[in-house]
């Protein structure tokens, strides 16, 4: 007589039992990490690319301090509704950046500003009253503003920008003068631990306003995000 060894039912309800809690223990943190690298590959291209064409528009219209403008989005009618053709920093945006990026559509925002959207599922928006401001989304825009609306998000889906390559005599925009699109540095001590307040918690010099460092402080560590970092990104 041949004897078999075979595994139980309930021996075989158990291992499905503990790969399920393995798995629901692990399936958080894989999810966490993919989610990570896909914002820290998107924020380094973006940052290579947006800079690519501020050097190109260079060649065809002169240093960028030349043809750098602060300008307002859409006007708004009565209703408070966008007027077509009347965004300047569009017009802006259309004429020295635009032909040197991959744009597969553009979208006039409810407060006057716009969205570009790029071929990778990323997106960038400048604050409805200037083109000094950016909000770089490197995934689902509408998702991030539908959670935490247009200006919201920041360090989470939403990472911020300036564009002021000309010296405005004030000593504020130090690490942004003659330079192209760089993470927010706005009154930036030069230290991690500016950043890293900055990005947890806002109240620094500068800005009150939680999230805006956290670009800053991902490029400090080498366009990775820090362990320590406070917050969970998403795309």
């Amino acid at each position: 007589m041949i004897k078999r060894n075979a595994f139980t039912l309930a021996e075989v309800l158990i291992t499905l039992g503990i790969i399920g809690i393995v798995a629901a223990m692990t399936m958080p943190t894989l999810i966490q990490k993919n989610n990570n690298r896909v914002v820290e590959t998107r924020l380094m291209k973006f940052y290579s690319t947006i800079n690519q064409a501020v050097k190109m528009a260079e060649v065809d219209y002169g240093d960028k301090k030349i043809w750098f403008e602060d300008l307002t989005g859409a006007d708004l009618d009565d209703d408070g509704n966008p007027v077509a053709g009347t965004s300047e920093q569009e017009k802006w945006f259309n004429k020295y950046l635009a032909p040197y990026l991959k744009i597969i559509k553009t979208k006039t925002l409810s407060d006057g500003s716009f969205m570009v959207y790029f071929p990778d599922g990323s997106s960038l928006h400048p604050k409805s009253h200037t083109t000094r401001d950016w909000i770089f989304y490197p995934g689902k825009a509408e998702k991030c503003i539908e959670q935490y609306g247009t200006n919201g998000g920041l360090g989470i889906c939403a990472f911020a920008f300036n564009f002021q390559p000309v010296n405005d005599g004030t000593g504020k925009w130090l690490y942004h003068i003659n330079k192209g699109f760089e993470p927010w540095k706005w009154c930036w001590d030069g230290t991690e631990s500016h950043l890293k307040q900055g990005c947890a918690e806002g109240g620094v010099t500068g800005s009150t306003t939680p999230g805006l460092y956290c670009t800053a402080l991902i490029q400090f560590n080498n366009w990775k995000i820090p362990d320590d970092y406070p917050y969970k990104v998403s795309y």
